[in-house]
């Protein structure tokens, strides 16, 4: 069975270009766009692997990550940041959170993108 990938993005066009290209490399892809829709999405189906920008309406990035790291079920899933904003200017509370990757959009093409969490999952022998 593919593998799910979450991506939390609140720009609408962003989101489909990424979405288009993880579903090409045989993910199943599901959105949200702000952190609150995501919360609940990533909770009614736990993906393999969340795409969650940072900042968003209703529940950044960061605090969608928080709650979802305090459950039982949300403590291990991977998550890659993908946002604009640089890693210094980063809110401190993503370094105590987990993250597989952080990645400035601005330098990754979606193929790009793609890759890099095909990569991430490659060696993952999590079987849904």
């Amino acid at each position: 069975m593919s593998k799910t990938v979450a991506i939390i993005e609140d720009n609408v066009a962003i989101a489909e270009m990424y979405k288009f290209k993880l579903s090409q490399k045989g993910y199943n892809v599901i959105m949200a766009h702000d952190g609150k829709q995501g919360l609940a999405l990533v909770t009614k189906t736990p993906p393999d692997f969340i795409l969650l920008d940072l900042m968003m309406p209703e529940m950044t990035g960061d605090e969608m990550l928080e709650k979802l790291r305090a459950t039982d079920w949300g403590s291990n899933i991977r998550v890659c940041i993908l946002t604009n904003i640089s890693k210094d200017e980063a809110p401190q509370s993503l370094r105590l959170l987990h993250v597989d990757r952080y990645i400035v959009k601005a330098h990754y093409t979606p193929t790009q993108v793609a890759e890099l969490v095909h990569d991430l999952l490659k060696g993952d022998s999590i079987v849904k």
